[in-house]
């Protein structure tokens, strides 16, 4: 059986580099590109690992060790915490990467029948790894930037009114200054359909690029976010709809900021 050094190192190395480079958009390490290369070699360098003979224990021990290594070596050392949080992204996008690959694989390579899988002789691990593997990577970081944007506007609010709570995931709207002029009370938005009996409200005018309305208000008798109880008073204004995926309740920064 022929091994073609230069062929595995080639593909250790891409493999690398992308694990590598995602890290760095990820956690924003601002880090040069030729120190992540530099980091990627010492990847690719684990090759040579195949021509040692030892048990899967110390291969597993070798293989952290190189891991160790490349972070250091692209991000260097400022603390404990840095070099865990570098180490431990490093080992999430590879899990996501090498998963997809051997899921892909696993499909195009075997063929199945009833319960039996057999091999057909065709592999695309290759094919992956070069036309797909900057996409899945792309795809992976792109997500996860979006999760770590938006997960700190994420709240949870509890809204007492008359005889019910409604416990509401809320999302922050930056741009949600909504008050009742008359008033100067700060708005928040959630769904009419969610409250089962709405017996006094007010009308309050607003305006919105698309023009000039009046939206159906109510004034709650106590309202939580994140279990701090919200002193100040609050109106809730009442939509049809909101249309965000699992968010019950749009927040005004007015009131956020007080908490």
């Amino acid at each position: 059986m022929k091994i073609y050094l230069d062929y595995i190192f080639f593909i250790n190395f891409i493999f690398d580099l992308l694990l590598l480079l995602s890290v760095s958009i990820i956690l924003r390490r601002n880090i040069k590109f030729r120190k992540i290369i530099l980091g990627a070699l010492i990847g690719g360098l684990s090759i040579f690992s195949l021509f040692i003979k030892m048990n899967t224990i110390t291969l597993f021990l070798l293989k952290v060790l190189i891991s160790i290594m490349m972070t250091l070596v692209t991000f260097n050392f400022k603390n404990i915490y840095y070099t865990l949080k570098n180490l431990g992204y490093l080992y999430m996008s590879s899990m996501i990467l090498g998963g997809i690959l051997y899921f892909l694989n696993v499909q195009f390579s075997y063929h199945q029948e009833g319960l039996v899988f057999y091999h057909n002789g065709f592999s695309i691990n290759l094919i992956v790894l070069v036309i797909l593997s900057p996409i899945i990577i792309k795809t992976y970081v792109k997500q996860l930037l979006e999760l770590k944007t938006n997960y700190s506007k994420y709240y949870r609010v509890d809204i007492k009114y008359k005889n019910q709570t409604l416990k509401l995931n809320a999302f922050l709207d930056t741009g949600n200054q909504l008050l009742d002029p008359m008033t100067k009370t700060p708005i928040i938005i959630a769904k009419e359909s969610d409250f089962k009996e709405i017996d006094k409200y007010n009308l309050v005018p607003y305006s919105t690029i698309s023009g000039s309305s009046l939206i159906k208000c109510i004034r709650p008798d106590e309202i939580k976010i994140n279990d701090k109880l919200v002193k100040k008073k609050i109106k809730i204004g009442l939509v049809k709809k909101i249309d965000m995926e699992g968010v019950g309740c749009i927040l005004n920064s007015m009131i956020v900021e007080g908490i």
